[in-house]
């Protein structure tokens, strides 16, 4: 089929308008893919940022769980004044304290020089662990005087009472209608463990 010249000129206008809306038709879905594109990422990051900050939440809600957990430790201890400096005066106290209660006939003991047992390296300083040896002799009626000792002893406080050995003994004192005798003779070695915190102590 030919074309006049009349007949090119008059398609010539709708043909170009055909060529520039095709063109910009292409250039839209090319910005729209473009868009969509930037957005699938944004989307991809958004939900990234998302997980890590639950991730970084759940960390911080553990670690937190822990604190508390180390800060009620922490305050237990200071409650049963394991924590700091020795507390001597304390020891002879509950020593006398428990002998009057439980009706101890003889009650011997001594405490031993203070020596480190270890130390925890921690921030901002060490936590020091220091025990010291009490060496305890006692008359004992029966077995369960020496228990009752002991129990007293761990719930009296100031110290950890970590009891390394004991041996109970029959003395041969023979029984008496008059008086109570004991017949039985305990020998224990007990250490007194103190916790030191330096950044506490600072």
């Amino acid at each position: 089929m030919n074309l006049t010249a009349e007949e090119v000129r008059k398609l010539a206008l709708p043909v170009l308008a055909f060529v520039l809306l095709l063109a910009a038709g292409g250039a839209l879905i090319w910005y729209a893919q473009n868009v969509l594109r930037m957005e699938n990422q944004q989307i991809v990051a958004a939900r990234s940022e998302r997980v890590q900050a639950r991730e970084r939440l759940s960390r911080i809600a553990e670690e937190e769980r822990e604190v508390r957990e180390k800060v009620e430790v922490y305050r237990r201890l200071k409650d049963l004044n394991i924590i700091g400096e020795e507390r001597r005066l304390e020891w002879v106290d509950a020593m006398a304290r428990i002998r009057a209660n439980r009706e101890l006939l003889d009650l011997r003991y001594q405490v031993e020089r203070q020596r480190l047992l270890a130390s925890v390296p921690g921030k901002p300083a060490n936590v020091d662990f220091y025990s010291s040896t009490m060496k305890v002799e006692l008359a004992l009626l029966h077995e369960g005087d020496l228990l009752g000792f002991l129990s007293d002893l761990r719930s009296s406080g100031n110290a950890y009472y970590s009891a390394q050995r004991c041996s109970v003994a029959r003395t041969g004192q023979a029984a008496t209608g008059t008086s109570l005798v004991p017949r039985l003779r305990g020998n224990c070695a007990i250490d007194l463990i103190t916790i030191l915190d330096r950044a506490a102590k600072a």
